[in-house]
């Protein structure tokens, strides 16, 4: 007896049990499962966001055209301060490169209206980017009337009130 309990006090230290380390493997895993798909939603959303302030930015600056040039809006770059090539505002990389924009004057769809003087500016997530994984919000759309429009995945418009209100 007296050589068990020298033994268990002068022994090696004792470490995990393999039962014990599957354990802590398993919480982990499941921390995981639930954080990961979390963070990208909110990485998601902040890319959403960036490109509604995009959208809204061209939209002001459309607006300040028409005010020195009443007789129509643009749809070139150089026209609305991106630049001085005269270039189309068509698949326009903005912000951190996630989405890219397209105006069109006069307006085209989603919008409504249809004669000059108008526009149509659309956010939409650039192709090789993981912002096209976003199958709830999958464009945005502001007119020269201040309607604003957003799809999912399915394209059609009722996506609006959630993607421009998230």
């Amino acid at each position: 007896m007296q050589l068990r309990s020298a033994a268990r006090s002068s022994g090696p230290a004792m470490g995990f049990t393999l039962i014990e380390l599957m354990v802590v493997v398993a919480i982990a895993t499941i921390l995981f499962s639930i954080a990961i798909p979390s963070y990208m939603s909110y990485i998601r959303q902040s890319r959403r966001t960036e490109a509604k302030t995009a959208v809204l930015e061209l939209a002001g600056r459309e607006e300040r055209f028409l005010s020195t040039n009443p007789a129509a809006y643009t749809s070139t770059a150089n026209a609305l301060g991106y630049g001085t090539a005269a270039v189309p505002l068509t698949n326009f990389p903005v912000g951190s490169g996630y989405y890219q924009v397209t105006v069109c004057s006069p307006a085209c769809a989603p919008s409504a209206i249809a004669t000059a003087p108008s526009y149509t500016v659309t956010a939409t997530p650039v192709p090789g980017q993981s912002q096209v994984n976003d199958t709830q919000c999958t464009s945005f759309s502001v007119d020269s009337a201040g309607q604003q429009y957003a799809n999912g995945s399915g394209g059609a418009a009722v996506a609006t009130p959630y993607c421009w209100g998230n």
